[in-house]
């Protein structure tokens, strides 16, 4: 989904959402897909006037099509790809887009006439920023990096394999990525002595599916990590008492052919669909991860907790827009999230390989967009921010395990709020 930047000022980001092609039972949701992917400067907010972000062009994989990893409606799977060079020449940085994701036939009919179902609507270019951005200034750890990231076309995360004949649709996300991974490791990518494997919000889910797989890739010399921005989608009660999240799952399961690819250690002890949760499945990832979230993520928010079927009456509607318009009783179910977001991470978080920067904000996906990731006035927990938390911890310097006080503490927040 594309943002639209209105204006940001208090802490604030005003956004209005476009281009809905999500489906949560039945209801047509936008797509709370946060990245900042038009935005060139951020206004007169004190988060920082920031340079024209470079623009990366598309690479279709030629390949891929023979292995049967197309998109949802048969076209090839792209990347953009931006050289590093120096010191970074063989390090890589591979970033899995996110874009929610489609549970029913009709709504990936619908997907597949859009950018996230078919490489013929994709952007020719896109602007690299945040972590993807090649400037020390706005990126310092990773900006000389080998930099891609890989086109999400399939709805199920990178993760199904499958397809119906009638609707002409083809479930391939797994084959998607090992195709996108086989043509990086051809351009060099096999040769890198350090790699990150990272994604924003669907991409997040199946940064956290695919992680071990990534590792082994790699000679064991090479440092291999991960990282999950936005990505900890949790299996909750909404306010009508349902699991609005857990259904649509578990239609994307079964629809897409997505239990094929879930880790053997998760579905040797739990039904598939629970699998497809990250709190389910980062205690057992091998590889190092650090989880990036927000306390109150506004995607699942408001396509998860309080969904327009949830809430037919419209009494979370002000709400799960702004924060500012919320009563005291929702704020409280708000905290009951952010209390179940804490024990889901407690076992991980003791593994000392792993890291954590979960900030009380109202946002999602804080490692895309620059004003969140580095910059004069980014959120911060204690004197570190997003950047060099993650950086701190990638390259062993601190050990990270950063947990924000309650909402309302800290002022650091870029919040979204709705039109």
């Amino acid at each position: 989904m594309k943002l639209l930047w209105v204006l940001g000022f208090m802490g604030m980001v005003l956004c209005r959402r476009t281009d809905g092609y999500a489906d949560v039972n039945g209801t047509k949701e936008e797509d709370l897909h946060y990245t900042e992917s038009n935005v060139y400067g951020y206004g007169p907010n004190g988060y920082g006037v920031f340079s024209r972000p470079l623009m990366v062009g598309l690479t279709l994989i030629n390949g891929a099509a023979a292995k049967g990893a197309v998109c949802l409606d048969g076209t090839l799977p792209g990347y953009h790809i931006h050289r590093g060079y120096g010191s970074g020449a063989n390090s890589w940085l591979i970033q899995l887009e996110g874009g929610g994701w489609c549970d029913t036939i009709r709504n990936c009919v619908y997907r597949k006439k859009t950018r996230r179902g078919s490489s013929a609507y994709m952007e020719k270019q896109i602007p690299f920023a945040g972590i993807l951005s090649n400037k020390a200034g706005e990126n310092p750890d990773f900006y000389n990096w080998n930099r891609v990231k890989v086109r999400y076309c399939d709805g199920a995360s990178f993760g199904g394999d499958s397809q119906n004949e009638a609707a002409q649709l083809y479930f391939r996300g797994q084959r998607i990525w090992e195709a996108a991974m086989a043509d990086l490791m051809s351009k060099g990518m096999r040769y890198a002595n350090q790699a990150l494997l990272s994604g924003c919000s669907a991409g997040g889910v199946a940064t956290v599916l695919h992680c071990d797989e990534f590792r082994a890739m790699f000679h064991g010399t090479t440092r291999v990590k991960c990282l999950s921005d936005a990505g900890l989608f949790l299996d909750v009660i909404d306010v009508s008492g349902r699991r609005t999240l857990r259904n649509m799952f578990r239609r994307v399961v079964s629809l897409q052919g997505a239990y094929k690819s879930l880790p053997w250690s998760c579905t040797n002890r739990l039904n598939p669909t629970l699998c497809f949760f990250p709190q389910h499945l980062i205690a057992s990832v091998k590889t190092p991860l650090f989880l990036v979230n927000a306390a109150y993520d506004t995607w699942q928010i408001q396509a998860s907790l309080a969904s327009p079927t949830a809430d037919p009456n419209g009494l979370w509607h002000e709400c799960t827009k702004n924060h500012a318009h919320c009563a005291a009783w929702q704020m409280n179910f708000f905290q009951g999230f952010r209390n179940q977001m804490l024990k889901a991470v407690s076992g991980f978080s003791r593994a000392s390989k792993n890291g954590l920067f979960i900030n009380s904000c109202f946002a999602h996906c804080q490692t895309e967009r620059q004003d969140t990731w580095f910059s004069q006035n980014s959120p911060h927990i204690g004197n570190k921010g997003i950047a060099k938390s993650v950086g701190n911890w990638y390259f062993d310097r601190v050990n990270i395990k950063a947990i924000d006080c309650p909402y309302p503490c800290d002022k650091s927040c870029h919040n979204l709020v709705f039109r």
